[in-house]
């Protein structure tokens, strides 16, 4: 049984939605309170055991890199100053264990190609997928963590799915099968982005995967599908036919934060947990008049 040691993160999007905001900035970038989306994804995957982070980049996303890249410079300053606990924070932004790949995808064919573009770095192993927008907030253990344990008991392909309004099932795949346990069912119907009437049933997929490398092959024989791209969820389909599917209801809360208001919920929820904004921030809320003017 191999364990789950890569995660593959798709990041050559272009944000188009947070424009002009993403014009020289990746939307992975987009800071909730002081840490960027890209840095939560990837902290998630170090607590889930994951020590090899492979980015699929695009031409404008060098700031990811340069994140995750040690900062001479501003490290000096800090030690100089005798800033230790800024100069800490910027040393920590990756474990030392970790390693980072950085493979660039040349064309936006879609979350398929993008996954499939990482397959010269994850090889002949079951690997996890993280979509950075996708902010999961859990308790006890975080998402990935939760999607790892339920691949060690089923050593299986995984998708993190959640309960969603079919009024809404045309912005994500969906999925249907019967349950095998409390939160896992097998998948035997996958689309994507059907209309709510040709919705399956109200779960829809989330951005947390993960798939065993035989999702490679399919990848490769899947044509362009809804929207003009190569869509991983119709690789999952064809996946299907040669070993089961299982989807996992995660426990948590996710929040959208490829949308405007999704990315405002969690900079406001997160900031009234952060240690040292928390009690003036909800008492600079509690002042707001927010009625319509």
């Amino acid at each position: 049984m191999k364990s789950i040691r890569k995660a593959v993160f798709p990041v050559a999007g272009m944000g188009t939605r947070f424009l002009p905001a993403t014009k020289a900035n990746p939307k992975e970038m987009l800071p909730i309170v002081d840490k960027p989306l890209i840095q939560y994804a990837v902290e998630e995957a170090v607590e889930a055991g994951i020590d090899t982070m492979i980015f699929i980049i695009g031409r404008t996303k060098r700031a990811i890199a340069d994140h995750f890249d040690k900062a001479y410079e501003l490290e000096a300053e800090l030690e100089a100053k005798q800033k230790d606990k800024l100069l800490k924070l910027a040393r920590d932004v990756i474990p030392p264990h970790v390693n980072c790949i950085y493979i660039r995808q040349s064309e936006a064919l879609g979350l398929g190609h993008a996954v499939l573009c990482a397959a010269p770095a994850v090889g002949d192993e079951p690997f996890a997928v993280i979509l950075a927008d996708d902010l999961v907030k859990a308790e006890d253990q975080n998402c990935m963590e939760q999607m790892v344990n339920i691949y060690n008991e089923y050593q299986s392909s995984i998708i993190g799915t959640e309960t969603i309004a079919k009024s809404d099932s045309d912005k994500y795949g969906m999925v249907a099968g019967p349950v095998v346990d409390k939160r896992v069912s097998e998948v035997q119907e996958i689309v994507e982005k059907p209309a709510p009437e040709d919705a399956p049933s109200d779960q829809g997929v989330v951005g947390r995967y993960i798939l065993t490398p035989r999702i490679f092959d399919k990848l490769r024989t899947t044509g362009r599908g809804a929207g003009g791209e190569i869509q991983l969820t119709d690789a999952i389909a064809a996946l299907r036919a040669d070993e089961k599917v299982y989807a996992y209801s995660f426990e948590g809360k996710r929040y959208d934060c490829g949308s405007k208001l999704g990315y405002l919920q969690a900079t406001v929820e997160y900031a009234l947990c952060h240690d040292e904004l928390k009690d003036d921030f909800c008492a600079y809320l509690k002042s707001l008049d927010c009625s319509v003017k």
